[in-house]
C-alpha cells in the first residue's frame, strides 16, 4: 500500500486532506514559486503544483503526492499574502465591491501516474467601507493569507457570491482529489 504524501505545511489543506477519509503524511516542498504573471495565470499555477509535487516526490518515489497551490487575482494581477496591514489593505479596496478570482493548481504523481489540473472560481465582495477593512485587518486573519481574506473565517462576512468550489478557493480542491484516488487501484 502506498503512503500519500502532502507536500504542504498549510494547516488548511490538511484539514482538507481530512475530509476525503485519506490517511497521509506531510513533507513539504521548498521551492522558489515564482510564477511569471505575463502568461495565463491558470497554468502558471498548475506548473508550480506540478513542481512542488515533483521536488517532494524526489523523495518518495514509491508513494503518491498531492501538491496545491492557490492564488487570488483580479485585473490579471495576483493579489499575494500581504507584506503588513497597509498592503492589507490596499487588497482588501481592490476587492470591496468587486468580483475577483481564485485559481487552485492541483497535481497528484505517482511512479504510474501524473493527475495535473487548475480550478477557477469567482468570489465577489460586498462594499466594504474603512472601518470593516480596519476591523477586518485588526483580527489578525488577513496576514498570511492570499488576497489578505480568509473565506471560511471572518472574511465569510464580506462574500456576497461564489462560483465555483468553495473547497478550491480553500486552497484544496476536495472532490478533484477525492474522484482521483478512486481510480488509483493501489492505494
Amino acid at each position: 500500500m502506498k503512503t500519500v504524501i502532502l507536500a504542504s505545511q498549510s494547516p488548511r489543506r490538511k484539514e482538507l486532506l481530512e475530509k476525503c477519509g485519506i490517511p497521509f503524511q506531510i513533507d513539504a516542498a521548498d521551492i522558489d514559486e515564482t510564477i511569471d504573471s505575463s502568461n495565463d495565470l491558470a497554468d502558471e499555477i498548475k506548473k508550480l503544483a506540478e513542481r512542488k509535487a515533483q521536488e517532494v516526490f524526489k523523495r518518495h518515489l514509491d508513494d503518491i503526492v498531492i501538491a496545491a497551490d492557490t492564488i487570488v487575482t483580479i485585473d490579471h494581477e495576483v493579489l499575494g499574502k500581504p507584506k503588513n496591514d497597509e498592503d492589507a489593505r490596499r487588497m482588501l479596496r481592490r476587492l470591496s465591491d468587486r468580483t475577483h478570482q481564485v485559481i487552485t493548481g492541483l497535481c497528484l504523481m505517482s511512479a504510474e501516474k501524473k493527475y495535473s489540473v487548475f480550478s477557477i472560481s469567482e468570489v465577489t465582495f460586498a462594499k466594504m467601507d474603512e472601518k470593516e477593512i480596519d476591523a477586518y485587518i485588526a483580527t489578525g486573519e488577513t496576514k498570511d493569507k492570499a488576497g489578505a481574506y480568509a473565506i471560511q473565517g471572518y472574511g465569510s462576512r464580506y462574500i456576497t457570491g461564489i462560483h465555483g468550489d468553495f473547497y478550491s478557493i480553500m486552497g484544496l480542491p476536495v472532490s478533484l482529489v477525492y474522484q482521483q484516488f478512486k481510480h488509483i487501484e493501489q492505494y
